[in-house]
């Protein structure tokens, strides 16, 4: 389901409205209200009118909202009673391993939005488990989704190892690999999403990330927000590069051509439409 591409997911605890004032000046491209792990079970309930209230006022202040309910069907129904849903640009869904998890909260999420006469928002499906990473290729093909969420903290917590790439490369390729063949956007790292002191070294697990496919990553603190936002964008080389290729392919298209060298390579389709892609990410 097409959505403009998100790069940063800044999430907001639905119990913290504090956080909700400067929120927008944050600079992330979409803002999360969250009801699932940053509320603690107890405090749900309180939750979910302080998640109503921040979805509206967010939306209508013009941001990009996306929901995360609560894994639980039993919860996440609860999350979504009188929840302005055609105010959000998507809903996550949490701990997915089944292709029958997501049928089931399509299917409710739909009949929320028809509710008030609205067209349901699309679907972030978060795969957070070795099952879930298994399902990834059933899950992606779920014409409700817009994006799958590989969560690394979660996935190496299950394996009892620390959230570093020697554990999960593999399961962030599969789920963005994935992704990319159903045409879905995919967040995540293959590290931890935790750091949020040394920025040199989160940065460089942004780029990484980029590097392998994903198209963004969710945040869990403002000031990580710059840091994703700028791994995920091509940067001055990138572009002067971008802008190089597509200048040498529209010669050579004038000149009748197919491929062209350039700097001693070939240059043909694949390479120029990433240039290309490249180009209008950066504006």
């Amino acid at each position: 389901m097409p959505m403009k591409s998100l790069r940063s997911l800044l999430f907001l605890p639905a119990i913290a409205p504090r956080l909700l004032a400067r929120a927008a000046e944050r600079g992330a491209d979409a803002l999360v209200v969250d009801l699932e792990d940053s509320v603690p079970p107890d405090r749900k309930a309180e939750a979910r009118p302080l998640a109503r209230a921040a979805v509206r006022s967010l939306a209508e202040g013009g941001a990009s909202v996306v929901l995360r309910v609560n894994a639980d069907p039993a919860l996440w129904r609860e999350d979504l009673l009188e929840m302005p849903v055609h105010m959000l640009a998507a809903v996550m869904l949490p701990k997915v391993e089944t292709l029958q998890q997501v049928e089931a909260f399509a299917e409710a999420l739909a009949s929320s939005a028809r509710a008030s006469g609205h067209r349901p928002p699309p679907i972030a499906a978060l795969l957070e488990t070795p099952r879930g990473v298994l399902a990834s290729a059933e899950v992606a093909q779920h014409p409700a989704l817009c994006a799958l969420g590989f969560g690394a903290e979660d996935y190496a917590a299950a394996l009892g190892v620390p959230p570093e790439p020697a554990a999960l490369v593999w399961p962030a390729a599969q789920v963005l690999t994935c992704a990319h063949a159903w045409g879905l956007q995919c967040w995540g790292l293959a590290a931890s999403i935790a750091e949020v002191e040394d920025l040199d070294a989160f940065g460089r697990s942004v780029r990484a990330a980029r590097a392998m496919g994903f198209t963004g990553s969710v945040c869990i603190h403002p000031r990580q927000v710059d840091v994703v936002n700028r791994g995920f964008s091509p940067d001055a080389d990138e572009l002067a590069w971008a802008a190089r290729v597509v200048a040498a392919d529209d010669a050579a298209r004038a000149a009748g051509l197919g491929a062209v060298l350039l700097d001693g390579r070939m240059i043909d389709l694949p390479i120029v439409e990433r240039a290309r892609r490249w180009l209008a990410a950066g504006g």
